[in-house]
């Protein structure tokens, strides 16, 4: 089978070292991304299976890069990060299909169990609508 791929998409070094570092160890292919243009041709030319996006990308921001990957690719699974509770880019990253969002600092292990969801339970992530 082959390895699942993540995109790291961050302007700040240390975060994508950290996130690289954490899902290599979880098995995944990583790529990471310091700008929009350089992650929109990584989406192009590997197709990720999912992208941690940060909203705030000197550039292009999170949300015209979101805008791009859904173009590109609707399947491919984002999960936008910010360090802003601003709950109108979150709420737009969620209508242009983001999955969730993590606010920094976010919790590492958050952030590993919720990528796990999303890319081991293959056709199984409706765990939205259990009980219902």
């Amino acid at each position: 089978m082959d390895k699942k791929k993540v995109l790291i998409v961050d302007d700040q070094n240390g975060i994508r070292v950290l996130l690289v570092e954490v899902f290599s160890s979880e098995g995944y292919q990583t790529f990471q991304a310091s700008n929009g243009k350089l992650a929109l041709e990584i989406v192009r030319t590997e197709s990720p299976d999912l992208v941690l996006l940060d909203m705030k990308i000197p550039g292009m921001d999170g949300l015209e890069i979101l805008k791009h990957v859904k173009a590109i690719n609707r399947d491919i699974k984002v999960i936008m990060m910010t360090a802003y509770g601003e709950l109108d880019m979150i709420k737009e990253a969620t209508d242009l299909g983001a999955l969730m969002h993590f606010t920094k600092p976010f919790d590492i292990d958050e952030m590993r169990v919720a990528v796990n969801m999303q890319l081991r339970d293959g056709e199984s992530n409706n765990f939205y609508a259990l009980g219902s």
